[in-house]
């Protein structure tokens, strides 16, 4: 009989090139497994603040529940470092007689993703429903040999099914309308060399930013400016509280986190999407909304300190928090650092350990390069 064990691909990377270890992995793993749907942050924030609390000196929250940790409150010079922490859901939006539940979008979700998916549907009173997005068998739908003929998955065509056998039994399972859904698809460590989930986009960039708090307090880095660590919501509905949380601080420099698509796997233009992989460390953009000189900060940083980087060049717009923070006020130098990562808006979301290990690393430096009243204009 075959051996049956399950044998992994070894990293080719170090694992002492690794800025993070297991208790680390953990806090990622139930950040991740922790539902954060847009509007529905809370429950992931919760677990967000009170890893991050140790390593800071207060804290911000918000009414819809961006939160904000402070390190060196009260300094003149205000520095930020962001990610946002929603992941793209959907809500029950009609429920039939015969007890199927019809959705509609929160966030940009992909409908031909849904089918056989498993999902918890998120009550107000009765905790978590479970439920599946049924799929008929291909036997059913039309397909033959000779036509080819084949029903592709729409939003109207899709429903979950909680196993009820009409509207008012689903009812009693207190499913209503409105009520957020997100995918049952736990965290995983693929082959000792990635990391996959759901809501890697952008939770993985909260992981990112806590570590750089916990690495300034474990190396004893003392700052002589402001820096606010940033974790917001609603960024998959377009940006929405990243504009309002600028307004409120007023930062003088953002730098920003988010993830970028991985442009190997099938289907993806790479004279539209550029070229970029899993495995081949950060991503810096160029972009309107990026500040040239700050960029070329970073750049310098990671020169000096031996962090690669890929480039991504953006349109009109980078379609990240970054916008946001630049645009607000008077203007804020922002700049990008993004986490190459495969199967954006899937359940199986996919970076790699040591890119994450050096977008920490530059991120941290990058901070800690940093000067009181260092002027980053073009123009003097």
């Amino acid at each position: 009989m075959a051996d049956t064990k399950k044998k992994s691909i070894k990293n080719t990377k170090k694992k002492s090139s690794l800025v993070y270890g297991k208790k680390e992995v953990e806090f990622l793993e139930t950040l991740l497994n922790t539902p954060s749907p847009t509007g529905f942050e809370y429950t992931g924030q919760q677990v967000w603040m009170d890893y991050i609390r140790p390593y800071v000196d207060d804290i911000i929250v918000d009414t819809y529940g961006t939160a904000v940790w402070v390190i060196n409150p009260d300094a003149e010079y205000k520095v930020v470092i962001e990610a946002h922490c929603d992941e793209i859901s959907r809500f029950v939006n009609y429920i039939t007689d015969n007890g199927l539940i019809h959705v509609i979008r929160n966030g940009w979700s992909d409908h031909l993703v849904a089918p056989s998916q498993r999902v918890h549907i998120h009550t107000e009173e009765d905790g978590i429903v479970d439920g599946v997005f049924g799929r008929p068998a291909i036997h059913t739908r039309g397909w033959s040999r000779s036509t080819k003929d084949e029903t592709t998955p729409e939003v109207k065509n899709i429903t979950i099914d909680v196993w009820a056998k009409d509207k008012k039994e689903v009812q009693k399972m207190g499913i209503e309308i409105g009520n957020p859904i997100t995918y049952d698809a736990p965290f995983m460590e693929l082959n000792d060399k990635y990391f996959v989930a759901r809501a890697l986009d952008n939770r993985a960039g909260g992981f990112m930013i806590a570590q750089v708090a916990r690495l300034l307090k474990k190396n004893k880095k003392k700052l002589d400016f402001w820096l606010y660590i940033v974790n917001s919501v609603q960024e998959e509905i377009g940006l929405r509280w990243a504009k309002m949380i600028a307004e409120r601080i007023q930062p003088d420099v953002a730098i920003i986190t988010d993830v970028r698509h991985d442009t190997t796997t099938p289907m993806i233009d790479k004279t539209v999407e550029w070229e970029s992989k899993c495995g081949e460390w950060p991503m810096l953009t160029v972009g309107p909304a990026v500040q040239n000189n700050l960029l070329r900060y970073v750049k310098k940083i990671a020169k000096k300190t031996k962090i690669d980087h890929q480039m991504w060049a953006a349109s009109s717009y980078t379609g990240t928090d970054t916008d946001a923070f630049a645009y607000s006020n008077a203007g804020v130098a922002s700049v990008l650092i993004s986490l190459p990562l495969r199967y954006m808006h899937t359940t199986v979301e996919m970076v790699d350990k040591h890119d994450v290990s050096q977008t920490i690393r530059l991120m941290y430096e990058t901070v800690c390069g940093l000067k009181n009243g260092q002027d980053f204009r073009y123009l003097k």
